[in-house]
C-alpha cells in the first residue's frame, strides 16, 4: 500500500535538519517493521491525566500510506496515544503530554504549531458516529466551508462521499438529515466528512465497535481502500480485525507501555515478546 507522496508545506511546517539524529534516539519497542521513511515519529511520549500516567515512553514510527493498528486490552493507552497525534488531548484540562511527536519532521507540540491547523492535516473518526444535525450534504461540506474551500463544493462533497463508499446509497437524498442514516452509514458519512478537506492522516478510534457485522465489513474494506491515498492509524479492540486490515501493528499492554511494533504478519504469527504472545493467544487481556 505504500507510495511516495511529494512533501508539501504543511500546517506544522517544513522538516527540521536534525530529524535523522532525533530518530536514532530512544529505545524502540520490540520489532522493526520495514516501513521506509516514516510520516509520524513518536519519541518518549508520556501522557498524564493529572497525577495518573496513561502512556509510558512510547517510541514508534508510523509509515506513510499504510494502515497501522493499535491493539491491546482496555485501559492500556491506545486511544490516548491516538489522540496525542493530532493534539486532541489538548482539549482535556488535566492532560499533559511530554516527549516529541513529529509530523513531516516537525514536532507538533512546538509552541508555534496551531492545533486547529494540525487537525486539518490529521483528521479523526470517533468510536461512535457523530453526524451533525444537518443534511448529508452539509455534513460533508462543513469543514470545506469553515476553511473557505467553497469552490467546486458540490464536486468535492460527491468525491468525498464516493471515497467513503457511501455515495451510491445516499446520492438521491443529500438534502436529508445525516441523523436518519443507519449506524454504519453514519460512520461512513463521518469518514467522508473527515476526508473532504483532504487530510494526509486519518485517525480512527474503534470505528466499527458499535456496528453490525455487515457494516463492519464495509468499514474494513473502506479502510484498506483509504490507505491507497491516506495514512491510516486505527485503534481496534478486535485482534482479528487488525490482522485483516493492517500493515503494521503496535501492541500496547498494561501500564501504558508499547511492548511490540512490527509488521502485522509477524505480530500475529511470530511475536518476539512472550507478553504479546500471551495476549494474542488469549492467556490474558
Amino acid at each position: 500500500m505504500t507510495a511516495n507522496r511529494a512533501e508539501s508545506e504543511t500546517a506544522v511546517g517544513p522538516p527540521e535538519d536534525d530529524t535523522a539524529t532525533h530518530s536514532a534516539e530512544s529505545t524502540a519497542p520490540l520489532g522493526s517493521p520495514a516501513i521506509g521513511e516514516p510520516l509520524i515519529e513518536a519519541r518518549d511520549i508520556d501522557v498524564y491525566y493529572g497525577d495518573t500516567q496513561a502512556l509510558n515512553g512510547i517510541t514508534m514510527d508510523i509509515p506513510e500510506r499504510q494502515v497501522t493498528a493499535l491493539i491491546g486490552p482496555s485501559g492500556c493507552g491506545k486511544s490516548t496515544f491516538l489522540r496525542s497525534i493530532n493534539r486532541m488531548n489538548d482539549l482535556i484540562d488535566v492532560a499533559r503530554v511530554e516527549g516529541t511527536l513529529r509530523f513531516h519532521g516537525k514536532n507538533v507540540y512546538d509552541d508555534d504549531v496551531d492545533p486547529v491547523a494540525l487537525r486539518r492535516k490529521i483528521g479523526m473518526v470517533f468510536q461512535k458516529p457523530n453526524p451533525f444535525p444537518k443534511s448529508i450534504f452539509d455534513n460533508v461540506a462543513y469543514g470545506l466551508r469553515v476553511q473557505g474551500q467553497e469552490d467546486d463544493l458540490e464536486e468535492k462533497v460527491h468525491t468525498a462521499l464516493e471515497r467513503a463508499a457511501i455515495l451510491d446509497e445516499v446520492e438521491d437524498q443529500l438534502d436529508s438529515s445525516g441523523l436518519e442514516l443507519s449506524g454504519g452509514q453514519q460512520q461512513r458519512l463521518c469518514i467522508a466528512r473527515a476526508i473532504a478537506t483532504d487530510p494526509e492522516v486519518i485517525l480512527m478510534d474503534e470505528p466499527a465497535s458499535a456496528l453490525d457485522p455487515v457494516a463492519t465489513s464495509k468499514i474494513e474494506d473502506l479502510v484498506e481502500d483509504l490507505a491507497q491515498e491516506y495514512t491510516v492509524v486505527i485503534v481496534t479492540h478486535n485482534m482479528q480485525q487488525a490482522a485483516r486490515i493492517s500493515d503494521t501493528t503496535a501492541v500496547f499492554l498494561t501500564g501504558g507501555e508499547l511492548v511490540e511494533f512490527d509488521e502485522t504478519s509477524r505480530i500475529f504469527e511470530n511475536p518476539q515478546s512472550q507478553r504479546v504472545e500471551d495476549y494474542i493467544t488469549g492467556k490474558f487481556g
